[in-house]
């Protein structure tokens, strides 16, 4: 018989880690709330008529597909085995696992939008799934905590992401760095270089410039069909440096000629005029015109958090999207979101040591009895605990004592009540410490008074 074991790529979570986690959510939802955003959830599969073509080719590849039910081979003859691997799996598979929430978010919007709020203001913490090859900080199965706002224009969204984005840190303890560019600027870039058209293509191979490094993202280019003058003129922009008010200034010189790149910075400096008023410090931003972010529906302002202490690839990101529900027949309806990664802060804070002490404890008292009848005794008590709100429990069997607090020990329960025959009579029980052996005797009233 083989060894049970789980998917690589996915996770058990036992009670210290779900303590933790919902710690992390915790602290996002409570943000998330005071911004105004109402939460949905959508289910785990979609249609692939939904997913596919929302994420790029290299996204389409990533998706979990779900064959379909039945006998779904019997219709498959050695022509269609020979069309390929794109053709087989519209016959097999008519539905994936969402590869992240915004798309789902989008057809959600499309489907219900007359009885909506416009701007809709949502977020969404659920398990997305993704092919990918599972790493330190890459996961095939995890949580995503997303905050949208669709239905306006308005670029004072994006600055309240950045106030967002900063008070989920600094609520963890997160030592960070915000990154924001523009995709309008890397169109302008593509013009610039002389490669029209050619953005997208871009943007994927310069996404990776902090993984792969320069040389490799111009090998890629050029592999792509980008000739050698186009790529001499990326130069400029791996050279860009300075405060963030000058590297504004040396691309609005770079992009005299492209009016979709002006957009792009004007955009962005708007942005850092919200920021300003909102009096938010510029220690934690960083204008980096190499930011692309590989999702192919991102049209204006995209933003990744990286974490400062740690090794690991980015813990937050999200952009704007000028007509992702163009694709389910309602055009026009612009959105901007953000996705906070659960899982990657919470390597991050595990490895930090930035949780709060005592997370994993659920339990504060646990009665603790010598009989049939104490056990019995305990049980009003019990439930008088629980309703003045003290997380309760009482050991279940009748069993030694030592067995009793060895479970309290194990639990890491602070305090616990022992009942004897003793404390029957007189209505004085006996309340034990468990971290300083300290023990008092008290009434029931006292306890509660202590603890609650």
């Amino acid at each position: 018989m083989s060894k049970p074991s789980v998917v690589r790529g996915t996770r058990d979570f036992g009670p210290e880690k779900m303590v933790r986690r919902n710690y992390i959510f915790g602290t996002i939802k409570s943000v998330f709330e005071k911004f105004g955003f109402q939460p949905i959830e959508t289910p785990a599969m979609e249609n692939l008529s939904t997913l596919m073509g929302k994420y790029g080719e290299e996204g389409d590849q990533l998706l979990f597909k779900i064959l379909n039910s039945g006998n779904f081979s019997e219709k498959i003859g050695q022509p269609d085995l020979e069309e390929g691997y794109k053709k087989l799996t519209t016959k097999i598979s008519e539905k994936g696992l969402k590869y992240d929430l915004t798309v789902p978010f989008a057809r959600y919007v499309v489907m219900n939008r007359g009885e909506l709020a416009m701007p809709f203001k949502r977020y969404q913490i659920q398990p997305v799934w993704r092919g990918d090859r599972p790493q330190k900080g890459r996961y095939r199965e995890f949580y995503q905590c997303d905050a949208d706002v669709v239905g306006t224009d308005s670029l004072i969204c994006e600055a309240e992401i950045v106030l967002m984005i900063h008070e989920v840190m600094q609520k963890l303890g997160i030592n960070f760095m915000l990154k924001i560019n523009n995709r309008k600027i890397l169109t302008g870039l593509s013009e610039a270089i002389g490669a029209v058209g050619e953005e997208g293509t871009l943007a994927v191979a310069i996404d990776k410039l902090d993984k792969i490094g320069k040389e490799k993202v111009l090998e890629e280019l050029a592999q792509k069909g980008f000739s050698t003058d186009s790529l001499s003129k990326l130069d400029p922009i791996f050279e860009i440096s300075g405060t963030n008010q000058e590297k504004f200034l040396k691309l609005e010189e770079l992009f005299q000629n492209s009016e979709i790149g002006q957009k792009g910075i004007a955009e962005l400096k708007q942005v850092w005029t919200y920021l300003s008023a909102f009096g938010v410090s510029e220690n934690n931003i960083e204008l980096d015109i190499t930011l692309a972010r590989g999702l192919s529906y991102y049209t204006g302002a995209i933003f990744e958090v990286k974490a400062l202490d740690v090794q690991i690839g980015s813990i937050t990101g999200g952009g704007r999207y000028d007509n992702l529900t163009g694709t389910f027949g309602v055009p026009g309806l612009s959105g901007v979101g953000i996705s906070f990664g659960v899982d990657r802060i919470y390597d991050v804070m595990e490895e930090l040591n930035l949780f709060p002490e005592n997370q994993s404890v659920t339990t504060k008292l646990l009665f603790c009895h010598f009989g049939e009848n104490e056990l019995n005794y305990a049980l009003p008590l019990l439930q008088k605990a629980r309703l003045a709100g003290v997380n309760t429990e009482i050991y279940p069997d009748v069993c030694k004592i030592k067995k009793q607090l060895d479970y309290a020990d194990k639990k890491k329960i602070q305090f616990v009540c022992i009942i004897g025959s003793d404390e029957m009579n007189t209505g004085i029980l006996t309340l034990k410490n468990m971290i300083s052996g300290e023990q008092e005797k008290l009434s029931f009233d006292d306890i509660l008074s202590k603890l609650a």
